[in-house]
């Protein structure tokens, strides 16, 4: 068991006085066989109301109101977690589903739907350009085997940069740019094993990545592929590995515009600098 801390600050400093609209909160992670929270404080200037839920993918959000004005906001998310994913690969598949191409049961598929869903026309034929250097339609291959390939193959044969301005690349855009961040390199493979008729979903978290003061982490983006007998299963196409015990998710979601760790509006002057600061380190 390995006990991790997450700080992640939030800071906007606005042009002139403003009043803040809700604010969903996107910070707490998921908790599961895998991982335990063992403290978890928020802090929010100015003060505000803060109203926690659970949305229908089961992450924790946190709604935040606002009764007066203000020229900044800050955003202060700590928790001290317990992660127990030491051993990865770890898990059975059902024999029905070891070997790709597979179909999921009837039942399965009616809620695994909104994750099955393909690429657009427009960006079949080069999405499937590039899976096809992956996999040949007739071939038998144990499945893990095809994905494991998918996301080395993104890790190896694409560019990693820091892309600092808002939104995710589609499919197709990072494959022509041959580039992207951990977030793009999430969707192309979320696509990829979509247009495989696999389920898959995006993840937004944490990635714990110690230098030497072991006070290093990030935030980070991965994605996870529903395979019958093991459940979720986590790829880091930005580390071409499985997801383990350096990662900690905290929201899952069918598109990854919905899992944006702070997300709101406000009235007032136009215009707001923003400040974002995250260390993952060892307890």
């Amino acid at each position: 068991m390995r006990r991790l801390k997450i700080l992640h600050r939030t800071y906007y400093n606005f042009l002139g006085a403003v009043q803040l609209e809700p604010h969903r909160l996107l910070l707490r992670p998921r908790e599961g066989p895998s991982l335990h929270i063992e403290l978890s404080t928020l802090d929010i200037v100015p003060a505000a109301q803060i109203r926690w839920l659970r949305d229908a993918y089961d992450n924790s959000v946190a709604i935040a109101t606002f009764n007066s004005s203000t020229t900044h906001l800050g955003i202060v998310s700590e928790c001290v977690v317990q992660q127990f994913d030491e051993r990865p690969l770890d898990f059975l598949v059902e024999d029905c589903a070891v070997n790709y191409p597979f179909n999921y049961d009837a039942e399965s598929v009616e809620v695994l739907r909104p994750y099955l869903g393909g690429p657009s026309l427009g960006e079949q034929a080069a999405l499937g350009a590039w899976v096809r250097r992956y996999w040949h339609p007739g071939e038998s291959v144990q499945t893990y085997a095809l994905l494991a390939r998918l996301c080395a193959g993104i890790n190896q044969s694409l560019t990693y940069q820091i892309r600092e301005e808002p939104g995710v690349q589609s499919a197709v855009e990072t494959l022509a740019r041959g580039a992207g961040s951990c977030r793009d390199f999430a969707n192309l493979f979320m696509e990829s094993a979509r247009f495989l008729g696999l389920a898959a979903r995006f993840v937004s978290g944490y990635l714990h990545a110690p230098f030497e003061d072991g006070r290093s982490g990030s935030t980070h983006a991965w994605s996870e592929v529903y395979l019958p007998g093991a459940g979720w299963k986590g790829f880091d196409p930005t580390s071409g590995e499985i997801v383990g015990s350096r990662h900690i998710a905290v929201a899952v979601a069918r598109m990854p515009e919905a899992v944006s760790p702070v997300s709101g509006s406000f009235f007032g002057p136009v215009g707001a600098a923003l400040s974002v600061g995250v260390w993952v380190s060892d307890q």
